[in-house]
């Protein structure tokens, strides 16, 4: 257990990132009064969730592999974080809308039927919260394994050759 406890230690701050992140959308507006905008700003959660990654393999590399860490020791460990964070995805979009933005569905709903986007049944279709769940299954481990291969690349440090 302790050869996991980074990747356990930063799973967990990924997933209360994100929901700090759901809390700050639905605080500034984005789930309600500024719905349409919610699709294009919501993908800025790409800069924390990489931050977390880069610094989960900061602290790996650091503290775990005494400043050296490999391409292959980064992607698994990022691996790691990332089953972490998609086994725990179904709790976290339980918390987001069940707690944080539980009118989240309707107000979506109610955006894109207003605006012609799609008629009333598409839009339950689309947007409920079994769809969303298995879009944060699948968006957490293919999203997690592309973020663990690039970060893994800009952290390694390989050790340094003797003369």
């Amino acid at each position: 257990m302790k050869t996991f406890s980074i990747e356990i230690k930063w799973a967990l701050v990924f997933v209360v990132m994100t929901l700090v992140w759901m809390c700050f959308e639905k605080l500034i507006g984005l789930h309600d009064q500024y719905i349409e905008k919610h699709a294009t700003y919501t993908n800025l959660i790409a800069v924390p969730a990489i931050a977390v990654y880069v610094f989960a393999l900061l602290d790996k590399r650091d503290n775990y592999y005494a400043g050296y860490l490999t391409w292959k020791e980064g992607f698994i460990s990022s691996l790691i974080i990332t089953a972490i964070v998609t086994v725990l995805s179904p709790l976290t979009q339980f918390i987001t809308f069940r707690f944080i933005t539980p009118q989240y569905f309707k107000a979506v709903i109610g955006f894109a039927t207003s605006t012609g986007l799609m008629n009333r049944a598409d839009a339950e279709a689309q947007f409920n919260f079994n769809n969303y769940l298995v879009q944060g299954l699948i968006g957490s481990a293919v999203m997690g394994a592309v973020t663990a291969a690039v970060v893994a690349l800009f952290v390694k440090r390989a050790k340094k050759k003797a003369l």
